[in-house]
């Protein structure tokens, strides 16, 4: 019997070519790596760190209108705003989405304004951040004592802040966080929840 000639395969008519698969495989990898990438910085910016635009003067001069600063948001998972705290909240008037203001006295404070100074439960407040702006009441009833779960909340701009002594003590539920670093612009980089702290002295 005579064995028939094979006809050769011409096996470039059934594998993709080298070049093909590799710019394939390249663009797959890149679209799950952003896809990956947009995931992450989505969670740690609902979870973890969110950066927002100051919109006011009202913490002039420890930060200005226009500063982009840091937010911590999950440092209030464990625990409460502290006195001193530069925290972002809902603006209860609804006149803007955010207000940043510094706590200055918590549930169970009590506040007073007198003589252009605060007092938390009869102590005046020491307040090098005001930079001696004087602090005067608003039309908010004082003094006041401070419900458990709210703060008391002010702006370092203590002549140009409509704070709680306009709208009264704010719910701990309303604070998003703990604003700590100043990003941009590059000329005021740096931390601000530090320029002083709302220590209370005799």
């Amino acid at each position: 019997m005579t064995d028939l000639p094979m006809t050769p395969v011409d096996d470039d008519r059934y594998v993709e070519p080298e070049d093909t698969q590799s710019l394939g495989r390249w663009l797959l990898e890149m679209v799950v790596l952003f896809a990956c990438a947009a995931l992450l910085a989505q969670g740690v910016k609902t979870w973890v760190v969110q950066p927002y635009v100051i919109p006011s003067g009202s913490m002039i001069p420890a930060i200005v209108e226009g500063d982009h600063v840091l937010v911590n948001k999950f440092v209030y998972r464990f625990g409460t705003p502290q006195r001193g705290d530069v925290v972002i909240l809902d603006d209860p008037t609804g006149k803007t989405p955010m207000l940043i203001k510094r706590v200055i006295a918590v549930g169970g404070e009590r506040v007073e304004i007198k003589g252009g100074s605060v007092y938390v439960n009869d102590v005046k407040l020491i307040e090098p951040y005001t930079h001696g702006k004087p602090s005067e009441p608003g039309p908010y009833p004082l003094p006041t004592v401070v419900p458990d779960g709210y703060v008391w909340v002010m702006g370092d701009n203590r002549t140009n802040s409509q704070d709680s002594r306009w709208i009264g003590p704010q719910p701990v539920d309303d604070v998003h966080g703990k604003a700590f670093f100043t990003y941009w612009p590059v000329g005021r980089m740096g931390t601000f929840s530090l320029s002083g702290t709302a220590a209370a002295s005799q």
